[in-house]
């Protein structure tokens, strides 16, 4: 159980440096095809915004990855499960506000997560 955990936190994280560099670098090229609904205008107008998400996404996968190198079982799923708490909350509120799809990129893999953390 724990090696199933570890990877989905690992896959996680590699999601959040993905959305780093596409919101922080290739907002106006990825991030227009990523965001089909976001008018196209705005793309250059909002770059500034969007590298400060992806800057926030980063840190999200900083935190992932830090607790998979943390030895104590105990500090490691308190770590694990503050961070996919965040990615998972991050995931709903975008879900909501922005593209509906991302509950499924975000949300429902730090719920699955959370979830074999807390039945091990």
């Amino acid at each position: 159980m724990t090696t199933a955990i570890s990877i989905l936190t690992g896959v996680i994280a590699l999601i959040h440096i993905y959305i780093l560099w596409f919101e922080m670098f290739a907002w106006t090229t990825r991030g227009k095809r990523v965001f089909k609904s976001f008018p196209e205008q705005l793309f250059e107008q909002t770059k500034a915004m969007a590298a400060n998400q992806g800057l926030y996404n980063g840190f999200l996968a900083a935190g992932l990855i830090w607790s998979l190198f943390i030895t104590d079982a105990v500090w490691r799923d308190y770590i694990s499960l503050f961070f996919l708490s965040c990615v998972a909350i991050a995931g709903i509120f975008g879900a909501v506000t922005a593209e509906k799809r991302i509950v499924f990129v975000q949300a429902l893999p730090a719920f699955i997560t959370i979830l074999l953390i807390v039945i091990k």
